[in-house]
């Protein structure tokens, strides 16, 4: 008589040795650290303004640049503040600006 090995088709069982762990280990970990170091990194990208400060709307004269409009709204301030505060509100990519554009100012320098 002859015995038949008889194949199961249950679960296989998987054996990693501590090499194939630690490559496992280094494959899940890996996307999640590069994840994590990106948000890190790149936190500061996104910034949003305060909503709740109030905003007067100024239009821009014919030659004037924004040096000239800073010195006028914000005579005691220092106008590289007030320029950079105005180019943040207004999501300007350049400090150029046109007659005639409407540019959003905080209310503390619209006296």
């Amino acid at each position: 008589m002859t015995t038949a090995h008889v194949a199961y088709a249950g679960t296989p069982h998987l054996r990693l040795t501590q090499r194939g762990r630690r490559v496992l280990t280094a494959l899940i970990a890996g996307p999640l650290v590069v994840i994590a170091l990106a948000a890190a990194l790149n936190g500061g990208a996104a910034t949003a303004t305060d909503s709740s400060a109030p905003l007067q709307y100024v239009s821009v004269g014919d030659g004037e640049s924004l040096w000239q409009l800073a010195s006028s709204i914000a005579p005691g301030a220092d106008p590289r503040d007030v320029i950079d505060e105005i180019v943040s509100i207004n999501q300007l990519d350049s400090a150029q600006i046109f007659p005639g554009q409407q540019l959003a100012i905080p209310a503390q320098y619209a006296d």
